[in-house]
């Protein structure tokens, strides 16, 4: 039988059905010193990193990188991406940074050229996603745990016709996956009938997930041919929905402008 600890989708969604919502280098490249000298005068200062904005009204469910962030199939986490290439304590007039890593690293998102070699090469790419499905009124709903998403777990979940952005918080959040350094292939993600079940029954454009893909490992490929064939709907992964409440939000996702590129960063925030 499948339990979840969560109230039921049904329940979360009546304020939405009644119309409440409305669309509308390294880690170490850039130390943050306790101290630093200006105009010769010694200055305190304290770097003040959030999670939450405007007294809890904007959550930030993007992962910070780090190099020991996990990356996909590798025990290696990311390493460096991140290098000072200017220095202003060398003699440089400003700091320069370069920064190199995986398009798919961290909280991202995939263009339908990720998995089909013909969208790819017809410009099917990150610049060709639609902002308005990356943008909007957004379900955060918890998965039964210990269970991968099957057309089974999305029947239970019972999301109905007209809500079309969908995050789904799995067993990957509680375990911290995306805190650990090694990559593990026993996440949650999609199986290929939850996947085309969610195609063939309900609204969704946009699914997000607590993992580096939104597809289970033993169904990797099939699951993201389900989802990107119609080039419909799009896959937002790595998502830090740790200490989130579930129910309905506005959320809104920015991917960097990259054409050419299938794959890319991307800055996730929910409004309540």
């Amino acid at each position: 039988m499948i339990t979840t600890a969560a109230k039921p989708v049904h329940v979360l969604l009546l304020h939405f059905l009644l119309g409440v919502v409305s669309s509308a280098a390294a880690t170490s490249a850039h130390p943050g010193y306790p101290e630093a000298e200006q105009c010769g005068a010694v200055v305190d200062m304290v770097v003040n990193r959030m999670e939450e904005y405007d007294s809890g009204r904007i959550l930030d469910i993007t992962h910070f990188y780090r190099e020991d962030m996990p990356s996909w199939d590798s025990d290696e986490g990311l390493g460096s991406f991140l290098w000072l290439t200017a220095s202003m304590k060398n003699g440089s007039k400003a700091n320069t940074s370069v920064m190199k890593l995986p398009a798919h690293s961290g909280t991202h998102v995939d263009a339908p050229g990720h998995v089909f070699q013909h969208y790819f090469e017809a410009g099917f790419d990150v610049d060709t996603l639609d902002l308005h499905v990356l943008n909007g009124p957004a379900l955060l709903v918890d998965v039964p745990r210990d269970e991968n998403i099957t057309a089974e777990v999305m029947k239970y979940l019972h999301i109905p016709k007209g809500v079309h952005r969908v995050l789904f918080r799995t067993l990957n959040t509680d375990r911290r996956l995306m805190w650990k350094k090694e990559f593990d292939s026993s996440y949650v993600g999609f199986m290929k009938d939850g996947a085309q079940w969610l195609v063939d029954n309900t609204d969704v454009k946009l699914v997000g997930l607590d993992y580096l893909s939104v597809a289970a490992w033993d169904d990797m490929v099939p699951s993201h041919l389900a989802f990107l064939e119609s080039r419909e709907i799009i896959l937002v992964e790595g998502l830090k929905l740790d200490d989130v409440e579930a129910g309905i939000y506005n959320l809104h996702c920015l991917p960097l402008r990259l054409r050419g590129a299938e794959g890319s960063p991307l800055r996730c925030i929910l409004i309540k």
